[in-house]
């Protein structure tokens, strides 16, 4: 969800000139600059409201609230009746969770204004955070009949509708999405010399070719690859794929795929008749939760990837007879929602290390891992080192992509995760996963208030916060349940 925000530059002030070229040393990303600059502005005039409120939004997106909350206060006594001010104010309310004192001044800037379509649809946001979806809806709405052609507005509507099960219009309120904007860009980035491509919008296949883009992360793509052999049943002669380099020799195994390509490489193809965006596949397919094309596996570890971790079996048999489950904590931190969809204290995974007949084994990259050298749970805190000493393994170091990561996978019996790409992965390889997602913000896809998911039936199984932030909630849940599943079939 995507709150509005801007900074104003309007100020007419003998401080006109440092203003000014402090917004400009903002634009090129020279913080320390720009921050030394509106300083020195309010040195001369300490008055003027513009300038501590720039000085707080640019506090405010190095994480320094306090300092931010005081610029911000400053400018709003030095100017109340600017209600620009008065927004970015409350959005930075809103991102420390200060839900009531945001609201407060959402609504009060719309009693100001009742035609302000930025703060209705920030209102919104703010609503559906705190899961009041039906007010949310209706700021939404209201913001898109003063002004319909609001994206953001249309796209924070989608991400509701969509997480409701509302499918027809949510496909079509995600159309809105900023992304859109750089795909046919990035197409001619990359085949400058191509005969034009269209985009495809539901045009006949038959006898035609076809690229799906690449858009958003590494799970998504992996969630909406599904839809190729879907092109390919209208009739496409050839399906492309431009995808993340890590992705690329993953997406060689999907059905109805003829080519992968990654972004960072030389196309040798140049000949496509249309593009399409991976997420508006399926509103042009007209996915509805009761036709969900989701006949599991549609990916499979590639050959080569198995033969490579051939030599490292002796790893994952050390299990023995115990439940062989993959564990990953933490997503990538440039999410918008990471702070709450990742585990970010390990010492919040403690109960796991109680269960027993499970043999744990780290599939975590990125933020969080562990490092090679280190000693299988050097990186783990406090009791847990001693605990899992014997139950965790580091399998990170032999994952290089996804067709790594799948083939590892394959030979686990359950993948237990937070909301990241190697949730899609395990399911889209048809392999048990169980989900751990957060109360605040859950993502989309996952829907309201069930343990399962249509995407993946039969394989995912969601383990969901009750309040914001409990995940000693969630792990105790998924603890007892581990227990019982160690204490049966020893298979997930």
């Amino acid at each position: 969800m995507n709150p509005d925000t801007d900074t104003d530059t309007d100020t007419v002030t003998s401080a006109e000139a440092l203003f000014y070229q402090a917004n400009d040393l903002m634009a090129q990303g020279q913080v320390d600059a720009a921050e030394a600059t509106l300083r020195q502005a309010l040195v001369l005039e300490p008055d003027l409201a513009e300038v501590h409120a720039n000085l707080a939004w640019l506090l405010k997106q190095q994480g320094r609230f306090v300092q931010a909350e005081a610029a911000y206060l400053q400018a709003l006594r030095l100017a109340p009746d600017n209600l620009q001010i008065a927004l970015n104010f409350a959005v930075m309310l809103a991102a420390q969770k200060r839900f009531v004192e945001a609201e407060q001044w959402y609504r009060q800037i719309l009693a100001q204004d009742a035609g302000r379509v930025p703060a209705w649809s920030n209102l919104g946001v703010l609503l559906a955070s705190m899961q009041r979806e039906d007010e949310a809806e209706a700021c939404y709405r209201q913001a898109l009949v003063l002004a319909p052609d609001y994206r953001k507005a249309a796209f924070n509507l989608a991400y509701l509708l969509l997480r409701q099960g509302r499918y027809d219009e949510g496909w079509a309120m995600l159309e809105a999405r900023d992304s859109l904007d750089m795909l046919q860009n990035l197409l001619q980035d990359h085949l400058p010399d191509a005969p034009s491509v269209q985009r495809w919008l539901g045009q006949d296949l038959a006898g035609k070719s076809i690229i799906i883009l690449f858009e958003s992360g590494h799970g998504d793509m992996i969630q909406f690859a599904r839809y190729a052999s879907l092109l390919k049943q209208r009739g496409a002669v050839r399906v492309s794929c431009l995808c993340h380099p890590a992705l690329k020799r993953l997406f060689a195994s999907l059905h109805g795929l003829d080519d992968a390509w990654a972004f960072d490489e030389d196309l040798a193809i140049n000949d496509w008749d249309y593009w399409v965006a991976p997420l508006s596949l399926p509103g042009l397919f007209g996915t509805r939760l009761d036709n969900i094309p989701a006949d599991l596996p549609y990916l499979h570890a590639p050959l080569q990837a198995r033969q490579d971790l051939e030599s490292h079996t002796d790893i994952i048999n050390i299990a023995g007879s115990d439940l062989r489950v993959g564990l990953v904590w933490q997503g990538n931190p440039q999410f918008e929602n990471d702070a709450d969809r990742s585990i970010h204290t390990l010492q919040v995974l403690q109960p796991l290390a109680a269960v027993a007949g499970v043999h744990f084994f780290s599939l975590q990259k990125g933020a969080g891992e562990l490092h090679a050298d280190d000693d299988a749970t050097a990186a783990m805190p406090l009791q847990l080192n001693k605990q899992l000493s014997t139950q965790l393994s580091n399998l990170a170091p032999h994952i290089h992509d996804f067709a790594d990561a799948a083939a590892i996978i394959m030979q686990l019996d359950l993948v237990l995760t937070v909301d990241t790409a190697v949730a899609h992965l395990a399911a889209a390889l048809g392999k048990p996963c169980w989900v751990m997602l957060p109360a605040y913000q859950p993502d989309w896809r996952w829907l309201d208030g069930r343990d399962d998911s249509p995407w993946y039936p039969g394989v995912v199984r969601l383990f969901r916060q009750d309040r914001a932030g409990d995940w000693a909630g969630v792990v105790q849940q998924v603890s007892r349940q581990l227990a019982g599943l160690a204490a049966g079939s020893g298979k997930a």
